[in-house]
């Protein structure tokens, strides 16, 4: 087992960028999928995506210690740097990248915003713990994000969407999201990966103790995280294989605004809490806060507000499909500036 795991850790980069090819080919192949992918989907959420998702966080969020969250509450300037980087700044970021790459294409630019407005609550759990960042401040950071996305989601879609565009040019969109779609999102991706790790920690350890819990428990189920990733990928790249071959000059437009923001916001977010004197596991945590982005809830409003086959959710769908490589290079990276800077 050991040997498998480091053999999965070692290569996760390719084995990812196999897992898309994977995926686009059976999209391909089996142009099917997407039907029946449409069968298995309770209002806009998908089954299978939303149980690898779960599955795939449910090891991270078992290893934390709940115990000292409380407490990071306490670090204030922390907090303080992660809001405004998830609130202000990214939100800002992406909304001038999809006006400069986008703006002759109105749909795909809104789509690129709503992605930009939906801050990460769900795969950058994942990145956090391949980086080597702190589960517990990554754990805390992630739900003060789904408490403000609930309440603040609906008035950004609206003030982002609905009244700026014309100040550049562009006709705004009227946009009507309830604060229960948000909720919605939150309490299946977050929520039930979060009470099953909290669970399953607090009877474990108290039915097992501590020790069997870390030298037992958690050994068992770390794997799950890497193979529910891959095959999430496979799902995801499979039920848009065939609109990825067939415009493929939209998904690199798509594309290049997706890639400059992930990069941007994660040297930016790294580096300010460098100079801040941040250690690496808490930059870590703050740097994949604020690059990564809740994908399922940009997808499920663009295909509530605009419709399933709209260019809107047609972006919603690329963002993960480029986040994915993406990040897993800046987790890379991360660990390459961890050596050098720390």
């Amino acid at each position: 087992m050991k040997k498998r795991l480091k053999l999965l850790d070692r290569y996760l980069t390719l084995w990812i960028f196999l897992a898309m090819a994977i995926g686009v080919s059976l999209g391909v192949i089996f142009p099917g999928i997407s039907s029946l992918n449409e069968q298995l989907s309770v209002g806009t959420t998908n089954i299978p995506l939303a149980l690898g998702l779960i599955l795939m966080m449910y090891p991270p969020l078992a290893k934390v210690d709940y115990k000292l969250i409380p407490a990071i509450f306490k670090d204030v300037k922390l907090m303080r740097l992660s809001l405004l980087l998830n609130w202000v700044v990214g939100p800002i970021l992406m909304f001038f990248l999809a006006i400069i790459f986008l703006k002759d294409h109105p749909g795909y630019m809104t789509g690129l915003i709503l992605i930009g407005l939906a801050r990460c609550i769900a795969m950058v759990i994942v990145w956090n713990d391949l980086a080597g960042g702190s589960r517990e401040y990554g754990a805390t950071l992630i739900a003060l994000n789904s408490v403000f996305q609930v309440f603040t989601y609906s008035f950004y879609a609206w003030l982002f969407i609905t009244v700026l565009p014309p100040y550049f040019g562009i006709t705004g969109y009227d946009v009507n999201i309830s604060i229960w779609e948000v909720s919605e999102s939150v309490l299946i991706y977050l929520g039930i990966p979060f009470a099953a790790g909290f669970l399953s920690r607090y009877f474990l350890v108290r039915a097992k103790g501590i020790d069997w819990y870390n030298r037992k428990f958690i050994p068992f189920i770390s794997p799950i995280t890497l193979v529910a990733l891959l095959a999430t990928i496979i799902l995801m790249f499979s039920l848009k294989g065939d609109m990825i071959m067939e415009l493929p000059m939209d998904v690199v437009r798509i594309a290049i605004p997706l890639i400059l923001y992930f990069a941007i916001m994660f040297f930016v977010s790294f580096f300010m809490a460098l100079k801040q004197g941040v250690d690496y596991k808490r930059n870590a945590s703050v740097a994949f806060t604020a690059t990564g982005n809740n994908f399922e809830l940009a997808i499920a409003v663009a295909i509530a507000v605009f419709g399933i086959n709209s260019p809107q959710a047609f972006a919603g769908v690329i963002g993960p499909l480029i986040e994915v490589p993406v990040l897993i290079l800046l987790v890379n990276v991360s660990l390459k500036l961890k050596k050098k800077f720390y």
